[in-house]
């Protein structure tokens, strides 16, 4: 695991651009905004490209703008994790009103996450229940890791660079596994219904990206994932899962396929759309069809 040892962490050309593979410790917006020349590929981006080509390409052009809905999630990543903007806790019992917006408008431009007073509070707790399940809470704490750690390398079959930027990184050991977390606020952390949450929000492929990343730095073949569920809503229940060897299978052969699909349309200079421009022939839904059997 020598690539990734905190004394080998690199330092970013004005902090600003990447041109060597290892592991940098950057500010959110530098590692979101890509810093490495020509571009890079990340687990979100691949998700996206592997959706529509033509949609991940438009989107890296024109990044679209930060949506409110994930300040929750943003500001617990902050309270769990230690590091991330600032929180700007706003006493305004409307924000419809204009001194509401517009303290609301000074925080975003100045990087801070707006929050009602209830908003924060919630997100505090949510942090305390953390803290004190046994094996969660021991995950994140600045004595076993370093929090939101960035990396960077070129894929060993395509040489298409990636990124990634990992929840919390632990402190390397000469022995055992090196464990990386991620922190992921949710409706449910049901272990019944993750499964299809893990599917749908493509997180096996995540997992299997992250687990490469560490790999291409030199951390060897022993290394596991865990995602850290945590519900939303008191009183914010967590469940840590590990993903199966079929799941981090499926997650890396779509891996592999969004690196391929991104150096074969860097190579063309064409980012096809949902069809490739060809006609479609579309069926109704299963569901539907079925009402009209006799009739079919």
């Amino acid at each position: 695991m020598t690539a990734i040892l905190p004394e080998q962490q690199q330092e970013a050309e004005e902090r600003t651009v990447i041109r060597r593979p290892g592991l940098y410790d950057l500010p959110e917006e530098v590692y979101h905004a890509d810093p490495v020349p020509g571009g890079s590929l990340s687990s979100t981006g691949a998700r996206r490209l592997l959706e529509c080509p033509a949609r991940f390409d438009y989107e890296r052009r024109h990044p679209p703008a930060p949506k409110p809905h994930f300040d929750f999630g943003s500001a617990a990543h902050k309270l769990v994790l230690g590091v991330g903007p600032e929180l700007a806790v706003l006493d305004y019992p409307d924000w419809r009103t204009k001194a509401a917006r517009e303290a609301v408008r000074e925080a975003r431009e100045r990087g801070a996450i707006p929050l009602k007073r209830h908003e924060y509070e919630q997100i505090q707790a949510m942090a305390e229940a953390l803290k004190s399940h046994p094996v969660a809470g021991p995950i994140f704490t600045e004595s076993a890791g370093r929090a939101e750690q960035s990396l960077f390398w070129a894929d060993p079959e395509t040489r298409v660079p990636c990124r990634a930027r990992i929840d919390h990184l632990p402190h390397p050991t000469r022995q055992g596994r090196l464990i990386l977390a991620d922190y992921k606020t949710c409706a449910t952390a049901d272990p019944n219904k993750l499964p299809r949450v893990i599917a749908e929000h493509g997180y096996h492929l995540q997992a299997a990206w992250y687990m490469d990343g560490v790999r291409a730095l030199g951390a060897g073949e022993d290394v596991a994932f865990l995602f850290v569920f945590q519900e939303k809503q008191a009183p914010y229940l967590v469940t840590v899962v590990e993903l199966d060897h079929e799941a981090l299978q499926v997650g890396a052969y779509l891996a592999r396929e969004a690196r391929q699909l991104y150096a074969a349309c860097r190579r063309t200079g064409r980012w096809p759309g949902y069809s490739d421009d060809s006609p479609v022939v579309v069926s109704l839904p299963s569901y539907y069809s079925r009402q009209f059997e006799e009739y079919l």
